[in-house]
């Protein structure tokens, strides 16, 4: 799996060469938790015209990308299925009549039997209990108009969640190129969220990143690069499974 997603850099701006702060959009390996590269934009809007040029550097045979809603569009499909991998994109109302046409299919209970539906997972951690369940729908001769490039399959993903005795529910809704089994669509979704755990979290709260404040030229980008490439070789440093306890606040 090779997850999507952006980051800006919160105090990289510079108010005198009215310069907006450093947005870096990375693709991160989920199975060895090691970043394969990154493209630098603007602002989070530009994310879109950024990812193709990522996707372009990176072998995707045999990969399936995960990207969230942002960046579900057609030009982002089209480059993964070029490359040769498979894609696995959040859908939200940014696709209009694609995003109501599915939410509406999936949701009505007379296609239920259209419908491979995982055992629901549950997980407990810090006082949180969620519980989720995934289902995917294979027949979608009904999307024939859309013309999504590589469409395999649609998905949706529930979650219910209870902390301090209130509980809450989301349903998100997901395009496929390949028909995975549901309880694999599930376990691909929930494993897009390590690029947030374990790549922005920790440039964040072990490498201080969002309170650094170069701004010049190009050393924020320069100085993103090297907490990289310091990320990636504590990553793969063989003689400890874990990051060492280190605290960078200085670059």
């Amino acid at each position: 799996m090779i997850a999507l997603d952006g980051k800006t850099l919160r105090r990289s701006f510079d108010r005198a060469a009215q310069k907006s702060p450093l947005h870096l959009v990375s693709a991160w390996a989920v199975g060895c938790r090691l970043l394969l590269g990154q493209v630098a934009t603007g602002e989070k809007s530009n994310e879109i015209t950024a990812v193709p040029k990522l996707l372009e550097m990176l072998s995707l045979k045999g990969a399936i990308v995960t990207a969230d809603a942002l960046n579900c569009q057609r030009a982002i499909a089209a480059k993964v299925v070029e490359k040769g991998g498979d894609y696995v994109l959040a859908l939200k109302g940014n696709q209009g009549t694609l995003f109501d046409d599915i939410r509406l299919y999936l949701e009505d209970p007379a296609h239920a039997s259209a419908l491979s539906i995982s055992e629901p997972v549950v997980d407990g951690d810090h006082g949180r209990i969620e519980t989720r369940q995934a289902f995917l729908c294979t027949k979608i001769d009904w999307l024939r108009d859309h013309a999504w490039p590589g469409l395999a399959g649609v998905g949706k993903v529930t979650r219910s969640r209870e902390i301090n005795g209130v509980t809450s529910q989301e349903t998100a809704y997901y395009l496929l190129s390949t028909p995975l089994p549901a309880a694999r669509f599930g376990e691909v979704v929930r494993a897009h969220w390590g690029i947030e755990n374990g790549l922005h979290w920790v440039l964040d709260v072990t490498m201080n990143e969002d309170q650094t404040r170069n701004r010049k030229d190009h050393g924020p980008q320069n100085i993103a690069l090297l907490r990289r490439w310091a990320l990636n070789a504590c990553k793969i440093e063989g003689s400890s499974s874990r990051l060492p306890s280190f605290r960078i606040n200085n670059i």
